[in-house]
């Protein structure tokens, strides 16, 4: 007993020395991360309220297209085994409007399902190349339209501000106009965590956010602002995808795959490693859509006409393959789940969070760790039994 208990009294040691720590005029990320209220970010990696990790797992679905299609929809999601869902929204410049009832409505459905809530306005896709197209001011906007719906909901909720917001003119733009959209809702009071997709139509080819994202990140006063790359065929190798999401973890800036698909018009893509990469670096993905596609990327869909019994094979690949949501889907500790991904996080009978990095971080083998400034608990370890 006095040997496990060591560990857990160097957490007390660490806690007293922050306080020193707090005299000093510096702050880290993850002093910035903690000042957010619900869903945050610390160290490059996405955060629950209290402190266990969440790694998305899920799909987008279009509801701005499909209204009437949400409720089954949400609940097939759910039943499939994802933890979180990218919802389509429109702020109505390019289609009908998504009202703050309807959000309100969205979300708590997402509740009910016990899902992440991902909520994105589409209208902005391809701006500056797409003719209709709205601005991340536009967006931002919007969003201040129907913060009566958002606010209080920062544990279930996260405000994807604006769907690939440039396409292949004018990215240029994208960090100060993402700037700019991230602090104009944070002057508004959002307190959520914000997400923000690159240029390119999503892609990012030119690396405008990959080089920026740091810029974009520190500019955001709550420090809680998540990017996504969407990767379609731009990523047809498993070196392309590995390169790009390695940076982010290496410079510990949270990135997921905010939309990917098995092949697309552009090229076939890397979806195995894509998939796989993503678990190996414990970071979210959502693949691109439930159902309803058209314009002839109709094998994009996952289901068969919003069937949730007649997965289409994209859907058996995403659902049921190799690092796919069935396997490494974690439901969100806020409805009662463990968090994390397969192998990562949650929390042991003692109480502690397991360690993430396993017995890597318990050098003396007794079943203590130490990350996050905190202790935790080897899965499977002396401390777990």
């Amino acid at each position: 007993m006095a040997q496990r208990s060591r560990k857990p009294l160097a957490a007390l040691a660490a806690a007293l020395a922050g306080v020193v720590g707090l005299l000093l005029p510096v702050f880290g990320p993850t002093d910035e991360a903690e000042a957010a209220t619900g869903i945050r970010v610390a160290n490059g990696r996405v955060y629950e309220a209290n402190g266990n990790e969440f790694v998305m797992r899920g799909v987008n679905h279009a509801h701005a297209w499909y209204p009437g299609r949400t409720s089954a929809s949400l609940a097939g999601i759910k039943a499939k085994g994802a933890n979180t869902v990218r919802v389509v929204l429109a702020s109505g410049q390019r289609w009908t409007r998504t009202s703050a009832s309807e959000v309100s409505s969205i979300v708590a459905q997402c509740k009910q399902n016990k899902l992440i809530c991902v909520l994105e306005v589409h209208d902005t896709t391809g701006y500056g190349e797409q003719s209709g197209a709205a601005t991340l001011s536009h967006a931002a906007d919007y969003w201040i339209g129907v913060k009566s719906a958002l606010v209080g909901q920062e544990n279930h909720v996260v405000v994807n501000i604006g769907n690939e917001p440039h396409g292949n003119t004018g990215y240029d733009r994208w960090t100060a106009d993402t700037t700019a959209a991230v602090r104009k809702l944070r002057d508004a009071g959002f307190e959520h965590a914000l997400m923000v997709d690159a240029p390119n139509w999503g892609q990012d080819w030119s690396g405008t956010m990959r080089a920026n994202a740091s810029t974009v990140f520190n500019a955001d006063p709550k420090r809680n602002t998540i990017f996504s790359i969407h990767m379609y065929g731009v990523y047809d190798t498993a070196s392309k995808v590995q390169d790009y999401l390695n940076h982010f973890v290496g410079n510990r800036l949270p990135i997921v795959v905010g939309e990917f698909g098995h092949h697309h018009s552009d090229g076939d893509v890397a979806e195995d490693a894509i998939m796989s990469t993503a678990q190996s670096l414990r970071l979210g993905y959502l693949g691109w859509s439930w159902s309803g596609n058209g314009g002839g990327v109709e094998y994009l869909d996952m289901v068969n006409g919003f069937d949730p019994d007649s997965l289409t094979g994209w859907g058996q690949r995403i659902v049921n393959g190799a690092n796919g949501i069935a396997s490494t889907s974690r439901q969100a500790t806020v409805y009662g789940g463990s968090g994390g991904g397969s192998g990562s996080g949650g929390t042991a009978p003692n109480g502690y969070p397991y360690c993430v990095n396993g017995g890597a971080s318990d050098p003396d083998g007794d079943g203590w760790g130490w990350e996050n400034s905190r202790s935790c608990v080897v899965r499977g370890g002396a401390a777990d039994r």
